[in-house]
């Protein structure tokens, strides 16, 4: 086996019997009275649900679900935004028996059918009425109910012939081990595989994180976590469990479209966000502005990141206090204040923090972890701890987690955190297990005892010439321009690298404006010259990240955005690679045409 392992001992052990449900109950009895969660209703206002309230309700739903003939290990499909009635509906599957099947809102009427036919679903709660027929038209002997309020209290009459006892009944036997929910990954590559995870992977992880000295400071004291992502994701789902364990109080938008609003009025401390979610913060900001407004936000933004890097190498001098306070009382107060004035931790995962702007934020107070770990490792194996906490690398594991290298770079993870398995898949769950070790697929190194990503095994590019390429260094460059929503580069067994680009269409037009251009959609700024020569200063930059064998030599702006509903993105926002270079065959052909290519820094 490797050489190098990283190890955190275990700081807690769930108990046998402690489940889910176990956990809901005991939460529940001992202060009935506290906030579960907040509920937006109108005029920005949050109405407090209490644990005793919350349990109520599940317990209702749970009923309803018995009656609707669910038995235990049932699957039960969930499809919807994030909602209160998404974790209501949850824990009352858990209560039930049950197995929940959580479903990307955004998923196609072909991932549906996939979905319910590979994991057995009979009964499915599905939030609008495009969920619901598609639902009806590719698995029409599925019971459906509605994941809103109507739903809720549909459910609750059907059960209410039930008793207390019939409901207990359901999990007098479950053990932390048995299986608790099925989550599909929304992988670049192949069909979905079900990663099958237990109620002792999320019960005695979010323990261990919470006792985690380095980790856990996020969850101390009166905190309140803002759920935006989808419940669908690992990363959502254990972070509402992380909250029930520790008492966060939780408070849940649904959309990208309120998620100003909902930050200043529901004033989270913490809150988990994909790294896209904090770019998009930090360029709205930069390309909002204008004049000396836009001279003085990027004299801050430089003043935070400086302050920020010195907290890694001795702390800040003199001169930089005070040149940080002048920043801190023009823009960067501001800024907080428009998160909500409170927000002190962002946990960021799912994909590469890029290191600007994990400075600016850290910078301007909000002190910005980043996680590693995968669907089946149930989120987070390793993150950047409170102190030491090193932009730029994943940190080191969490209590009762380890992850190692194999001899080619590939990170190894194990741990209370690992999944069973997948659904239905042993060959799927052979090819991935190392012993006792999950091979992840990511490459990775340690500098200085932390774990720093480095790409993914499968995406190495492998020119003609023999040279090896790691295009998500490159890539990773290029999505944090503001104008770019995210590229592919391409070299494998071509005699030179290459990428092609998608345009942002949210942030094009601020940025157009920006730059004094006129406005126009995608498809026209795709061939527009000053727009081309703009894109190439950024691809000038992401290839000073890498050699010049490295380096992209040539490039395209293609016509529109990459598209989910065109399945050249996951559900994560993560881009199929092989999807994207079919459906621009024809682009990626006209670059390997030319006799010469073009240097990108020519641009």
């Amino acid at each position: 086996m490797p050489q190098i392992e990283l190890s955190a001992p275990g700081l807690a052990t769930a108990d046998d019997a402690l489940h889910l449900t176990a956990m809901l109950d005991a939460r529940a009895a001992s202060h009935p009275e506290r906030t579960f969660a907040e509920v937006k209703g109108d005029h920005d206002t949050w109405t407090p649900v209490s644990l005793g309230e919350f349990r109520s309700q599940v317990r209702a739903v749970a009923k309803g679900l018995m009656a609707a003939g669910v038995n235990p290990g049932d699957r039960v499909g969930v499809a919807g935004e994030t909602s209160i009635e998404w974790s209501i509906v949850d824990f009352a599957i858990f209560a039930a028996g049950g197995v929940t099947v959580p479903i990307y809102p955004s998923s196609s009427a072909s991932q549906f059918a996939w979905i319910i036919e590979d994991a057995g679903i009979t009964v499915i709660a599905a939030q609008t009425a495009e969920h619901q027929d598609a639902i009806a038209r590719v698995a029409p002997s599925t019971r459906l109910f509605p994941l809103d309020a109507s739903g809720i209290e549909v459910l609750a009459t059907q059960g209410a012939r039930l008793s207390d006892a019939d409901l207990d009944a359901r999990t007098a036997d479950v053990v932390s081990d048995d299986l608790a929910t099925i989550i599909y990954t929304s992988g670049t590559t192949g069909r979905p595989k079900g990663a099958m995870l237990t109620h002792r992977n999320l019960v005695e992880h979010a323990a261990n994180v919470e006792l985690d000295p380095s980790f856990g400071a996020f969850v101390q004291g009166q905190t309140r976590v803002l759920l935006f992502l989808p419940l669908a994701h690992v990363f959502a789902r254990f972070a509402m469990i992380l909250a029930l364990s520790a008492g966060s109080v939780i408070g849940y938008t649904p959309s990208h479209k309120t998620l100003a609003a909902d930050l200043k009025s529901f004033r989270p401390t913490w809150m988990p966000l994909v790294p896209r979610v904090l770019e998009t913060i930090y360029n709205r900001a930069d390309t909002s502005m204008r004049g000396i407004k836009k001279t003085l936000f990027r004299w801050s933004a430089t003043v935070a990141r400086q302050y920020s890097r010195a907290q890694e190498s001795g702390g800040p001098g003199a001169a930089l206090k005070a040149r940080y306070a002048v920043a801190d009382r023009l823009v960067l107060g501001k800024i907080r204040e428009l998160l909500g004035g409170q927000l002190g931790y962002v946990l960021a995962g799912g994909a590469k923090l890029t290191p600007e702007v994990g400075h600016f934020f850290r910078g301007m107070g909000v002190t910005t972890m980043q996680g590693y770990g995968l669907t089946e490792t149930t989120a987070a194996a390793t993150g950047t701890p409170v102190e030491d906490n090193r932009i730029g690398t994943v940190g080191r594991p969490i209590a009762g987690c380890s992850v190692t290298l194999a001899d080619d770079g590939e990170i190894l993870v194990k741990g209370v955190n690992l999944f069973r398995g997948y659904w239905n898949a042993p060959e799927a769950t052979a090819e991935v297990m190392r012993g006792d070790w999950f091979a992840t697929g990511d490459l990775g190194e340690v500098r200085d005892g932390a774990l720093v990503i480095t790409g993914r095994k499968k995406e190495i590019l492998v020119l003609s010439s023999g040279k090896n390429v790691q295009p998500a260094v490159l890539e990773d460059s290029m999505r944090s321009h503001p104008a770019i929503q995210d590229s592919v580069v391409i070299g494998d067994g071509r005699h030179f690298v290459s990428a092609v680009i998608a345009l942002d269409p949210v942030l094009l037009p601020a940025w157009l404006e920006a730059h004094d251009l006129p406005a126009m959609d995608v498809a026209e700024a795709s061939v527009n010259e000053k727009v081309r020569e703009l894109i190439g200063r950024a691809i000038a930059a992401a290839n000073e990240q890498v050699s010049k064998a490295e380096a992209i030599k040539e490039y395209r702006i293609v016509p529109r955005e990459f598209s989910e509903a065109r399945e050249e993105l996951t559900a994560s926002l993560k881009v199929r690679r092989a999807v994207v270079l079919e459906h621009f065959a024809d682009v990626v052909e006209s670059i390997y045409a030319k006799v010469k290519p073009q240097a990108s820094g020519d641009a």
